[in-house]
């Protein structure tokens, strides 16, 4: 009988028991899956590295990542196009080189599903239960979407002549495409869901009981302008911003002349912007605080001003007096709000626009028991429902951000409610993973891949056109992009572990269908694999007693 080698001259670790870890061993190494920050910093809880992941392989892969994208969020080339992206200040290699992106890819995915016509995945047996939406924008539509593969039928009701709500009516063509907004409304519909235009739901218990609902989801846009009164303003030429920018949706195109818009948001850019298409001359925005304490997005102030719009900050309007506004200087005091200077200067304007903000018009709500309305929203739970059992709400309608990514959250998010409660089962709340932070991370492993920039319309034709600014990737850049993601927190199956071990204590692959295990009678504990993980997927555990 030979005598077994010992382990410092063999790679095989079945060839000794004196390999045995014994008693000593304080911790162990475990496989872990973390939240990474960008699915974490995403508003409509896509699974973004798991789709990046997928696109990573080119091909077929395309179509992989964007079932993986639609699986939570049906509108991807929407998203391309108008979400502000949170998900990549989130990312963690912004702390190597530019944050990877993501947006540009998501467009990419968005642009090949309507290419090749990839369709949404089909609807679960009929449920028999009705379900009544108000509002046909993304809120809407994303709950419509996930009722319907959830076997509801659906109505949706919107009172304008098409669907998409603020994406259309509020999100010039510019920066929206309406092929693009067309395409992925109609997938949706296709799934079965009745929509019904023109239609205004002005009492909601009336409505419920005469279509025999079982639940209602309240996605009613801000589409009510608030107002402020402007001395003389009655005898100026004075427009809504809202009222604009749907004018040039319908297809007019006002003579506007020498235009101030009143307002820092994202919508007084827009209207901005639209003017400046409108007229020769260039647009003037008035906002009464800083440039840094502007609520509008950085990127959509840094296009307005390519474009040629100018500002005047710390300024407010006093009055207006036919072709003149009278401006008065602000000041920002202790605490950050703009008091009154008493110096006044004269700007010439033949059109004033307003966009001071806008709510959602809850007047169908009246009467409904239980329903609290505080501040123009409508208070609900944490499972999105309103005082009144069945009925759901959210999207502008609701305390939140407005925009599109958050509406298209909280309609997937009221999906999955109202599910629960026509089952007469209690959603249960999401339980976070640990957050793959930058200190998980191994960045020697990875190598400086600079951004990829996405191309934009040439300034000149950005003043005279309603063409798209923001262009979408190739197919090579968009493969390029994907790949610069660090997997963060989550195993890719690079075979560091494996390689690294001195142990030899990992298996490749692992039970389950797992990439890789660890063998426990070999492992010493030794952390190196920890150490090595580009990605951080690994911790060491307190050696169970």
């Amino acid at each position: 009988m030979s005598r077994p080698r010992p382990f410092a001259i063999t790679l095989d670790v079945g060839s000794s028991l004196a390999n045995r870890t014994g008693d000593w061993r304080t911790e162990r190494p475990v496989y872990v899956r973390r939240m990474p920050p960008c699915n974490h910093g995403c508003p409509a809880r896509e699974d973004i590295q798991g789709w990046l992941y997928e696109a990573e392989a080119g091909g077929e892969g395309y179509e992989r990542a964007w079932r993986l994208l639609v699986a939570d969020n049906p509108f991807p080339a929407i998203m391309g196009c108008v979400c502000y992206h949170p998900c990549e200040s989130a990312c963690n290699r912004v702390q190597i080189d530019e944050a990877v992106g993501i947006n540009a890819v998501e467009r990419f995915l968005g642009d090949e599903g309507i290419r090749h016509g990839w369709e949404l995945p089909q609807p679960q047996p009929a449920s028999g239960r009705r379900v009544l939406i108000v509002g046909a924008g993304p809120s809407g539509l994303s709950a419509a979407y996930h009722l319907a593969l959830r076997g509801h039928h659906v109505t949706l009701c919107e009172q304008a002549g098409k669907p998409g709500g603020m994406m259309r009516y509020g999100i010039p063509a510019y920066r929206l495409p309406r092929d693009v907004l067309d395409a992925e409304i109609e997938r949706i519909l296709a799934l079965g869901v009745e929509l019904r235009c023109e239609q205004r739901v002005s009492d909601l218990q009336e409505a419920m009981r005469e279509g025999g609902y079982d639940a209602a989801f309240l996605a009613l846009g801000a589409h009510v302008a608030r107002h402020t009164e402007i001395p003389g303003g009655t005898a100026a030429h004075v427009i809504n911003a809202l009222d604009l920018l749907q004018d040039v949706e319908a297809g007019a195109r006002p003579q506007l002349g020498r235009v101030v818009v009143y307002g820092g948001g994202d919508t007084a850019l827009d209207a901005a912007r639209t003017a400046r298409r409108l007229s020769p001359q260039e647009p003037v925005v008035v906002y009464r605080r800083t440039r840094e304490r502007m609520p509008a997005h950085p990127e959509e102030l840094r296009q307005a001003q390519e474009e040629g719009i100018a500002f005047r900050w710390l300024s407010t309007i006093a009055a207006a007096e036919g072709g003149h506004l009278r401006l008065e200087a602000m000041e920002l005091d202790g605490d950050g709000f703009p008091q009154p200077t008493g110096r006044y200067e004269e700007l010439d304007a033949d059109a004033l626009v307003l966009a001071i903000g806008q709510d959602a018009d809850l007047a169908l709500l009246s009467g409904v028991p239980g329903v609290e309305v505080q501040d123009h929203v409508v208070k609900v739970d944490e499972w999105m429902m309103t005082g009144a059992p069945g009925v759901f709400a959210g999207g502008d309608m609701v305390p939140a951000e407005r925009n599109v990514a958050v509406a298209i959250g909280h309609g997937a998010a009221a999906a999955r409610c109202i599910d629960g409660w026509l089952r007469g089962i209690e959603p249960r709340a999401e339980q976070e993973a640990q957050l793959a932070t930058f200190e998980h991370i191994n960045p020697w492993y990875y190598t400086d891949a600079p951004r990829t920039v996405r191309p934009l319309l040439a300034d000149v034709r950005r003043q005279s056109t309603f063409e798209e600014v923001v262009k979408g990737l190739d197919e090579s850049s968009a493969l390029f992009e994907a790949r610069r993601c660090l997997s963060c927190g989550n195993c890719f199956s690079c075979d560091n572990c494996f390689g690294v071990c001195p142990d030899n204590a990992v298996l490749k692959p692992g039970p389950d269908g797992e990439p890789y295990a660890f063998d426990l009678d070999y492992c010493k504990g030794c952390g190196m694999c920890v150490t090595e993980c580009p990605c951080g997927a690994i911790e060491m555990v307190p050696e169970e007693i």
